[in-house]
């Protein structure tokens, strides 16, 4: 199996963070994944020793400071993106914009520099604003299946449900009407379980008390999002993710949608699809929210040096 398998060179940017590590964690642990490129500005060497003792076939390599960024780059098929300041209590995913954008920024310039055709999935806060920065994969997921879980007792392996909008609080949009298995909730519980998923990663900040943000179901979403992509890549048909890409399916120029992958990225934007009710409620509202956001990442971009 594995000798018919095209394993991938993947790069992850921020891989000393606390997400990045985790994250290196779980692609080092895949047979997808040839060569396992880390990149950060302290300690990656440490992390990619510390890796490279696991017993899989991934070999590991730490690049650490600007000088050996394009070092770090050269032959990635993939490059995942979890580098920038985390989320503190009382912090909206706007305020870290003027840090984080700058670090993402000057990211993808290099990967169009040393990797340009790479696949690039970004993780790093805020991801409504940083769609305009890089427009190939930009990673949002929402941790739906221990809620639903929750409240009906169903196995959260077994559980899908499409996030359209965005990656900050109303403009997460789960559409419970499309779950597999099939659920139905009593309005007010569909409405308190829609809202819980749109402050789920506060509810983590809140949680941390200051420790920290969402980093390991973070690191878990960035690496299925990283498998399914490298799946779609060798050939694998059927490959569904929701991603917060460039978009015609809605008024916004950016939207996330379920997409169909495949062995050169986007097959096929899957578009929304049939709405309840509700959800044509959520989208509506949604919508001046993530302009602004997209309308700040367009503003960012003019006016870098």
């Amino acid at each position: 199996l594995f000798s018919r398998l095209k394993r991938s060179q993947v790069a992850v940017l921020g891989a000393s963070g606390g997400i990045g590590q985790p994250l290196s964690l779980l692609l080092k642990n895949s047979p997808l994944v040839s060569e396992l490129s880390l990149y950060d500005i302290a300690h990656t060497p440490g992390v990619a020793a510390d890796l490279s003792h696991i017993e899989t076939r991934a070999t590991v390599t730490g690049y650490m400071g600007a000088d050996q960024l394009g070092a770090a780059l050269k032959g990635c098929e993939v490059v995942v993106i979890p580098a920038g300041v985390p989320r503190k209590p009382g912090m909206t995913r706007d305020d870290l914009f003027n840090t984080n954008a700058t670090i993402v920024a000057r990211l993808a310039d290099a990967c169009a520099r040393h990797c340009p055709q790479a696949m690039i999935c970004i993780i790093s806060n805020p991801v409504n604003l940083f769609n305009v920065i890089t427009r190939k994969y930009i990673c949002t997921v929402s941790p739906l299946s221990p809620l639903l879980q929750y409240f009906q007792g169903l196995d959260p392996a077994r559980v899908n449900v499409p996030v359209v909008g965005g990656h900050a609080g109303k403009t997460i949009i789960p559409l419970i009407s499309r779950c597999t298995p099939k659920v139905e909730f009593p309005a007010d519980q569909l409405s308190a379980l829609t809202g819980r998923i749109q402050e789920a990663g506060t509810e983590v900040v809140k949680a941390k008390a200051g420790a920290g943000s969402a980093t390991l179901s973070m690191a878990y979403a960035g690496a299925r999002f990283t498998f399914s992509l490298l799946d779609a890549m060798n050939g694998k048909e059927g490959v569904v993710e929701c991603a917060f890409v460039r978009s015609e399916e809605t008024e916004c120029k950016y939207f996330s949608t379920p997409l169909l992958l495949g062995k050169n990225g986007i097959e096929k934007n899957l578009g929304l699809g049939k709405l309840s009710v509700f959800e044509e409620k959520l989208v509506a509202e949604a919508m001046d929210e993530l302009k602004g956001s997209i309308k700040n990442g367009e503003d960012f971009v003019a006016n870098m040096k």
